[in-house]
C-alpha cells in the first residue's frame, strides 16, 4: 500500500520536526519547502493513498490558496492545516472545502497523528468504494437489457408474480432469468447481489416493456 502523507512548509525546522514525527509513527513522509513544487509533484505523479499537512502562511502562495488549486486541478485528498495564525472565519472556510482539521501551533502531535491516521482511512474507504462500483459496473454489463429490466425490479422488490405482470413474461421466464442473473452476477445469496446492484447504481439502457 502506497501511503504518503505531503508536509508543505516553507519552515525547514517546521518540515524536519513533523517528518521525524510521523515516520516516528510509521507513515511515509515527502516535504515541500514551496506549494509550487508541491503542486508539480502532484500534477504529474500523484497517485495511490495520500493526505497533506499544509502550512496556511507561506510567501507566494498560501496553504488557503493552494488547497483552492488542488481542487481546480480535481486533486481532492484530506487536508491538515497547520499555523500560528489561525481565525475561526479561515478555518470555517477551509472545512467548508473539504479540509480535516485547523490545527493552530503548537498543537499535540498525537492529536495529529490520529488525524492523519484518520485522513488516510477515509482516503482508503473512498478507494475501496469506486473500486467496488467499478466492478459491481462490469458485472451488470454482462446482463441483456431483458435481465437488466427484471434486476431493476428485483432491486425495487417486486415479486416474480409481479415482475411477471410488468413485463408480460411468464413467472417461469421471471425465475429463469433471476437464475441468469445471478450467474452472471456470481451473486451466491439475494444479499449478494443486492449488494452489487446498489454499488452499481443506475442501470442505464435497459428497455421499457414496450421495448421487449
Amino acid at each position: 500500500m502506497h501511503e504518503m502523507v505531503y508536509v508543505v512548509d516553507d519552515d525547514e525546522a517546521v518540515r524536519d520536526s513533523l517528518r521525524w514525527l510521523l515516520e516516528g509513527h510509521g507513515f511515509r513522509v515527502m516535504a515541500f519547502e514551496t506549494p509550487g513544487r508541491f503542486l508539480s509533484h502532484m500534477l504529474s505523479t500523484h497517485s495511490g493513498s495520500a493526505c497533506a499537512i499544509l502550512d496556511v502562511r507561506m510567501p507566494g502562495m498560501s496553504g488557503i490558496e493552494l488547497h483552492e488549486e488542488l481542487g481546480r486541478h480535481n486533486i481532492n485528498l484530506p487536508i491538515i492545516f497547520i499555523t500560528g495564525h489561525g481565525t475561526v472565519p479561515m478555518a470555517v472556510d477551509s472545512m467548508k472545502r473539504g479540509a480535516i482539521d485547523f490545527l493552530e501551533k503548537p498543537f499535540n502531535d498525537e492529536q495529529l497523528c490520529s488525524l492523519v491516521a484518520a485522513a488516510l482511512t477515509k482516503v482508503r474507504s473512498e478507494q475501496d468504494r469506486i473500486i467496488s462500483s467499478r466492478t459491481a459496473k462490469e458485472m451488470i454489463s454482462r446482463l441483456t437489457p431483458r435481465e437488466s429490466q427484471v434486476l431493476e425490479r428485483i432491486v425495487a422488490g417486486r415479486l416474480n408474480k409481479q415482475i411477471a405482470d410488468d413485463l408480460s413474461i411468464s413467472i417461469k421466464t421471471v425465475e429463469a432469468h433471476r437464475a441468469n442473473i445471478m450467474d452472471k452476477i456470481e451473486a451466491r445469496t439475494m444479499a449478494d447481489l443486492m449488494k452489487t446492484a446498489l454499488a452499481a447504481g443506475p442501470m442505464p439502457g435497459a428497455l421499457t416493456p414496450s421495448q421487449r
